[in-house]
Protein backbone atom coordinates (compact mmCIF):
# COMPACT_ATOMS: atom_id res chain seq x y z
CA UNK A 1 0.00 0.00 0.00
CA UNK A 2 2.00 2.47 -1.03
CA UNK A 3 0.17 5.95 0.03
CA UNK A 4 0.75 4.33 3.72
CA UNK A 5 2.70 7.09 5.77
CA UNK A 6 5.19 5.76 8.14
CA UNK A 7 6.86 7.24 10.89
CA UNK A 8 9.18 4.58 11.48
CA UNK A 9 10.15 1.22 11.00
CA UNK A 10 7.37 -1.17 11.69
CA UNK A 11 7.28 -4.77 13.17
CA UNK A 12 7.53 -7.22 10.21
CA UNK A 13 3.81 -8.16 8.54
CA UNK A 14 4.46 -11.70 10.06
CA UNK A 15 4.24 -10.31 13.59
CA UNK A 16 1.17 -7.94 12.91
CA UNK A 17 -0.34 -10.69 11.86
CA UNK A 18 0.50 -12.61 15.50
CA UNK A 19 -0.03 -9.22 17.17
CA UNK A 20 -4.03 -9.23 15.10
CA UNK A 21 -4.16 -13.09 16.14
CA UNK A 22 -3.74 -12.31 19.70
CA UNK A 23 -5.16 -9.47 20.26
CA UNK A 24 -8.48 -11.37 18.40
CA UNK A 25 -8.82 -13.89 20.78
CA UNK A 26 -7.95 -12.03 24.13
CA UNK A 27 -10.39 -9.24 23.09
CA UNK A 28 -13.32 -11.85 22.03
CA UNK A 29 -13.02 -12.70 25.47
CA UNK A 30 -12.72 -9.60 27.27
CA UNK A 31 -15.35 -7.96 25.62
CA UNK A 32 -18.04 -10.84 25.41
CA UNK A 33 -17.63 -11.05 29.22
CA UNK A 34 -18.39 -7.96 29.36
CA UNK A 35 -21.25 -8.30 26.95
CA UNK A 36 -22.73 -10.81 29.45
CA UNK A 37 -22.42 -9.05 32.37
CA UNK A 38 -24.44 -6.02 30.97
CA UNK A 39 -26.77 -8.49 29.84
CA UNK A 40 -26.93 -10.28 33.19
CA UNK A 41 -27.96 -7.01 34.80
CA UNK A 42 -31.10 -6.61 31.98
CA UNK A 43 -31.95 -9.99 32.64
CA UNK A 44 -30.59 -12.04 35.36
CA UNK A 45 -30.10 -15.56 36.44
CA UNK A 46 -32.45 -16.81 34.01
CA UNK A 47 -30.04 -15.71 31.45
CA UNK A 48 -27.63 -18.27 32.84
CA UNK A 49 -30.16 -21.25 32.91
CA UNK A 50 -30.64 -21.63 29.31
CA UNK A 51 -28.02 -20.51 26.78
CA UNK A 52 -30.62 -21.35 23.70
CA UNK A 53 -31.24 -17.91 23.62
CA UNK A 54 -28.24 -16.92 22.03
CA UNK A 55 -28.88 -18.78 18.73
CA UNK A 56 -32.92 -18.44 19.38
CA UNK A 57 -35.26 -16.24 17.83
CA UNK A 58 -37.21 -15.37 21.38
CA UNK A 59 -37.92 -11.61 20.86
CA UNK A 60 -37.43 -11.29 24.62
CA UNK A 61 -33.93 -12.06 24.36
CA UNK A 62 -33.66 -9.82 21.30
CA UNK A 63 -31.49 -7.25 23.00
CA UNK A 64 -29.49 -9.42 24.74
CA UNK A 65 -28.49 -11.10 21.16
CA UNK A 66 -27.84 -7.03 19.60
CA UNK A 67 -25.66 -6.52 22.76
CA UNK A 68 -23.63 -9.78 22.36
CA UNK A 69 -23.37 -9.34 18.51
CA UNK A 70 -22.20 -5.91 18.96
CA UNK A 71 -19.57 -6.88 21.70
CA UNK A 72 -18.09 -9.34 19.27
CA UNK A 73 -17.84 -7.11 16.50
CA UNK A 74 -15.67 -4.57 18.93
CA UNK A 75 -13.86 -7.39 20.30
CA UNK A 76 -13.01 -9.54 17.73
CA UNK A 77 -12.53 -6.81 14.42
CA UNK A 78 -11.94 -3.06 16.00
CA UNK A 79 -10.03 -3.60 18.89
CA UNK A 80 -7.26 -5.72 17.37
CA UNK A 81 -7.01 -3.40 14.29
CA UNK A 82 -6.93 -0.06 16.29
CA UNK A 83 -4.10 -1.90 19.03
CA UNK A 84 -2.32 -2.37 16.17
CA UNK A 85 -2.17 0.77 14.73
CA UNK A 86 -1.44 2.22 18.12
CA UNK A 87 1.32 -0.08 19.29
CA UNK A 88 3.14 0.53 15.62
CA UNK A 89 3.35 4.32 17.21
CA UNK A 90 1.41 6.05 14.23
CA UNK A 91 -2.28 7.45 14.21
CA UNK A 92 -4.68 5.94 12.74
CA UNK A 93 -5.47 7.76 10.01
CA UNK A 94 -1.94 7.33 8.31
CA UNK A 95 -1.66 3.72 9.36
CA UNK A 96 -4.48 2.91 7.40
CA UNK A 97 -5.13 5.50 5.27
CA UNK A 98 -7.88 7.56 6.37
CA UNK A 99 -7.63 10.37 3.53
CA UNK A 100 -10.96 12.89 2.91
CA UNK A 101 -12.68 10.60 -0.17
CA UNK A 102 -14.06 12.51 -2.95
CA UNK A 103 -17.56 12.82 -3.19
CA UNK A 104 -17.48 11.87 -7.02
CA UNK A 105 -15.62 8.44 -5.60
CA UNK A 106 -18.21 7.88 -3.40
CA UNK A 107 -21.11 8.42 -5.73
CA UNK A 108 -19.37 5.86 -8.06
CA UNK A 109 -18.99 3.39 -5.04
CA UNK A 110 -22.75 4.04 -4.40
CA UNK A 111 -23.26 2.76 -8.26
CA UNK A 112 -21.21 0.16 -7.76
CA UNK A 113 -22.90 -1.86 -4.91
CA UNK A 114 -26.22 -1.16 -6.61
CA UNK A 115 -25.06 -2.35 -10.38
CA UNK A 116 -23.57 -5.34 -8.82
CA UNK A 117 -26.72 -6.85 -6.79
CA UNK A 118 -27.91 -8.61 -9.37
CA UNK A 119 -24.55 -10.23 -10.14
CA UNK A 120 -23.95 -11.23 -6.68
CA UNK A 121 -27.64 -12.41 -6.24
CA UNK A 122 -26.64 -14.97 -9.04
CA UNK A 123 -23.59 -15.64 -7.87
CA UNK A 124 -25.57 -16.72 -4.24
CA UNK A 125 -28.33 -18.70 -6.11
CA UNK A 126 -25.07 -20.83 -7.75
CA UNK A 127 -23.35 -21.34 -4.05
CA UNK A 128 -26.69 -22.46 -2.86
CA UNK A 129 -26.59 -25.37 -5.13
CA UNK A 130 -23.31 -26.56 -3.18
CA UNK A 131 -23.91 -30.61 -3.25
CA UNK A 132 -21.23 -32.65 -1.42
CA UNK A 133 -20.50 -36.29 -2.68
CA UNK A 134 -21.75 -39.43 -0.80
CA UNK A 135 -18.66 -39.62 1.84
CA UNK A 136 -19.25 -35.70 2.92
CA UNK A 137 -23.12 -35.55 3.65
CA UNK A 138 -22.96 -35.41 6.71
CA UNK A 139 -21.31 -32.30 6.59
CA UNK A 140 -23.17 -30.67 3.93
CA UNK A 141 -26.31 -31.61 6.30
CA UNK A 142 -24.36 -29.89 9.72
CA UNK A 143 -23.49 -27.18 7.13
CA UNK A 144 -27.58 -26.72 5.77
CA UNK A 145 -28.32 -26.71 9.77
CA UNK A 146 -26.34 -23.71 10.43
CA UNK A 147 -27.22 -21.71 7.78
CA UNK A 148 -30.41 -22.55 8.17
CA UNK A 149 -30.17 -21.38 11.96
CA UNK A 150 -28.32 -18.35 11.30
CA UNK A 151 -30.99 -17.15 8.83
CA UNK A 152 -33.86 -17.87 11.38
CA UNK A 153 -31.50 -15.73 13.92
CA UNK A 154 -31.29 -12.87 11.23
CA UNK A 155 -34.88 -13.13 10.49
CA UNK A 156 -35.64 -12.32 14.09
CA UNK A 157 -33.01 -9.70 14.56
CA UNK A 158 -34.08 -7.84 11.56
CA UNK A 159 -37.90 -7.78 12.57
CA UNK A 160 -38.44 -4.28 13.18
CA UNK A 161 -41.14 -2.70 14.91
CA UNK A 162 -40.79 0.90 15.66
CA UNK A 163 -38.32 3.61 13.58
CA UNK A 164 -36.00 3.03 16.97
CA UNK A 165 -35.60 -0.82 15.91
CA UNK A 166 -34.70 0.15 12.84
CA UNK A 167 -32.02 3.00 13.88
CA UNK A 168 -30.35 0.41 16.42
CA UNK A 169 -30.24 -2.36 13.58
CA UNK A 170 -28.72 0.19 11.30
CA UNK A 171 -26.51 0.80 13.70
CA UNK A 172 -25.76 -3.12 14.60
CA UNK A 173 -25.65 -4.63 11.37
CA UNK A 174 -24.85 -2.12 9.11
CA UNK A 175 -22.63 0.93 10.97
CA UNK A 176 -20.32 -1.25 13.11
CA UNK A 177 -19.58 -3.74 11.24
CA UNK A 178 -18.25 -1.11 8.07
CA UNK A 179 -16.11 0.54 10.54
CA UNK A 180 -15.42 -2.75 12.57
CA UNK A 181 -14.70 -5.13 9.87
CA UNK A 182 -13.04 -2.71 7.38
CA UNK A 183 -10.38 -1.85 9.59
CA UNK A 184 -9.77 -5.51 10.62
CA UNK A 185 -10.05 -6.71 6.81
CA UNK A 186 -9.06 -4.34 4.69
CA UNK A 187 -7.44 -1.53 6.97
CA UNK A 188 -4.88 -4.31 9.38
CA UNK A 189 -4.89 -7.62 7.17
CA UNK A 190 -4.93 -6.62 4.01
CA UNK A 191 -2.52 -3.95 4.45
CA UNK A 192 -0.11 -6.58 6.27
CA UNK A 193 -0.62 -9.41 3.45
CA UNK A 194 0.49 -6.68 0.81
CA UNK A 195 3.65 -6.42 2.86
CA UNK A 196 4.35 -9.74 3.19
CA UNK A 197 3.48 -10.72 -0.23
CA UNK A 198 4.18 -7.77 -2.04
CA UNK A 199 1.60 -8.34 -3.95
CA UNK A 200 -1.43 -6.64 -3.94
CA UNK A 201 -4.10 -8.10 -5.73
CA UNK A 202 -2.88 -11.51 -3.64
CA UNK A 203 -3.11 -9.91 -0.72
CA UNK A 204 -6.77 -8.37 -1.18
CA UNK A 205 -8.20 -11.90 -2.76
CA UNK A 206 -6.36 -13.85 0.40
CA UNK A 207 -8.08 -11.07 2.82
CA UNK A 208 -11.29 -11.42 0.97
CA UNK A 209 -10.74 -15.34 1.53
CA UNK A 210 -10.63 -15.27 5.78
CA UNK A 211 -13.14 -12.43 5.40
CA UNK A 212 -15.95 -14.51 4.38
CA UNK A 213 -14.35 -18.09 6.12
CA UNK A 214 -14.98 -16.17 9.67
CA UNK A 215 -18.37 -15.64 8.85
CA UNK A 216 -19.49 -19.35 8.89
CA UNK A 217 -22.16 -19.12 6.35
CA UNK A 218 -20.94 -21.60 4.21
CA UNK A 219 -23.90 -21.58 1.76
CA UNK A 220 -22.91 -17.77 1.57
CA UNK A 221 -19.05 -17.98 1.16
CA UNK A 222 -18.81 -17.05 -2.58
CA UNK A 223 -20.36 -14.13 -3.24
CA UNK A 224 -19.45 -12.63 0.53
CA UNK A 225 -15.78 -13.30 -1.11
CA UNK A 226 -16.70 -11.44 -3.74
CA UNK A 227 -17.62 -8.90 -1.88
CA UNK A 228 -14.47 -8.45 0.24
CA UNK A 229 -12.23 -8.64 -2.93
CA UNK A 230 -14.23 -5.34 -4.30
CA UNK A 231 -14.28 -3.43 -0.60
CA UNK A 232 -9.83 -4.30 -1.32
CA UNK A 233 -9.83 -3.08 -4.69
CA UNK A 234 -11.85 -0.02 -3.51
CA UNK A 235 -9.47 0.68 -0.95
CA UNK A 236 -6.06 -0.20 -2.85
CA UNK A 237 -7.48 2.42 -5.85
CA UNK A 238 -9.02 4.63 -3.64
CA UNK A 239 -6.17 5.01 -1.17
CA UNK A 240 -8.43 5.65 1.85
CA UNK A 241 -10.30 3.01 3.75
CA UNK A 242 -13.72 5.77 3.56
CA UNK A 243 -14.34 4.09 0.36
CA UNK A 244 -14.20 0.12 1.80
CA UNK A 245 -16.41 1.69 4.59
CA UNK A 246 -19.31 2.99 2.48
CA UNK A 247 -19.54 0.05 -0.16
CA UNK A 248 -19.84 -1.92 3.25
CA UNK A 249 -22.44 0.24 4.77
CA UNK A 250 -24.43 0.09 1.59
CA UNK A 251 -24.56 -2.96 1.66
CA UNK A 252 -25.67 -4.19 4.96
CA UNK A 253 -27.90 -0.94 5.25
CA UNK A 254 -29.81 -2.31 2.04
CA UNK A 255 -31.06 -5.51 4.12
CA UNK A 256 -31.51 -3.50 6.89
CA UNK A 257 -33.53 -1.26 4.64
CA UNK A 258 -35.18 -3.84 2.25
CA UNK A 259 -36.43 -6.03 5.57
CA UNK A 260 -38.20 -2.51 6.77
CA UNK A 261 -40.33 -2.02 3.57
CA UNK A 262 -41.26 -5.67 3.63
CA UNK A 263 -42.24 -5.14 7.36
CA UNK A 264 -44.58 -1.93 6.22
CA UNK A 265 -46.19 -3.53 3.04
CA UNK A 266 -46.92 -7.26 5.37
CA UNK A 267 -44.41 -8.73 2.84
CA UNK A 268 -42.92 -11.73 4.91
CA UNK A 269 -38.91 -11.47 5.74
CA UNK A 270 -39.16 -15.12 4.26
CA UNK A 271 -39.33 -13.68 0.85
CA UNK A 272 -35.86 -12.92 0.88
CA UNK A 273 -34.40 -16.25 0.25
CA UNK A 274 -36.03 -15.66 -3.11
CA UNK A 275 -33.83 -14.55 -6.12
CA UNK A 276 -34.77 -11.67 -7.80
CA UNK A 277 -37.15 -12.57 -11.21
CA UNK A 278 -34.12 -11.71 -13.68
CA UNK A 279 -33.23 -12.73 -17.40
CA UNK A 280 -29.95 -14.14 -17.87
CA UNK A 281 -29.06 -10.89 -20.24
CA UNK A 282 -29.69 -9.07 -16.75
CA UNK A 283 -27.12 -10.64 -14.66
CA UNK A 284 -24.63 -10.02 -17.84
CA UNK A 285 -25.24 -6.23 -17.94
CA UNK A 286 -24.98 -6.52 -13.75
CA UNK A 287 -21.62 -7.72 -14.66
CA UNK A 288 -20.42 -5.41 -17.49
CA UNK A 289 -21.06 -2.22 -15.68
CA UNK A 290 -19.75 -3.62 -12.17
CA UNK A 291 -16.54 -4.27 -14.21
CA UNK A 292 -16.99 -0.68 -15.85
CA UNK A 293 -17.38 1.32 -12.42
CA UNK A 294 -14.65 -0.54 -10.81
CA UNK A 295 -12.42 0.80 -13.77
CA UNK A 296 -13.96 4.16 -14.00
CA UNK A 297 -13.40 4.28 -10.11
CA UNK A 298 -9.88 3.08 -10.31
CA UNK A 299 -9.04 5.38 -13.51
CA UNK A 300 -10.43 8.69 -11.23
CA UNK A 301 -8.99 7.89 -8.20
CA UNK A 302 -5.93 7.99 -9.72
Amino acid sequence: MNFIQKTREENSPFVQLLILIFCAIIGLIVVSVIGMGIIYLIYGREILINMDWISGTDRHYLPAQRILISAQQIGLFLFPALFLAKIEGGKINGFYGFKRPDPGLILTVFLIMAAALPLLEWVAALNQKMVFPDALKGIERWMKAAEDQAMETTKALLKMESTGSFLINIGMIALLPAVAEELMFRGALQRALGRMYRNPHLAIWFSAFIFSAIHMQFYGFLPRMLLGAGFGYLYFWGGSLWYAMFAHFINNAYAVCAAWYMQKNNIPLSDTDKTMNIAWYGYVISAILTFLLFRYFKKQAR
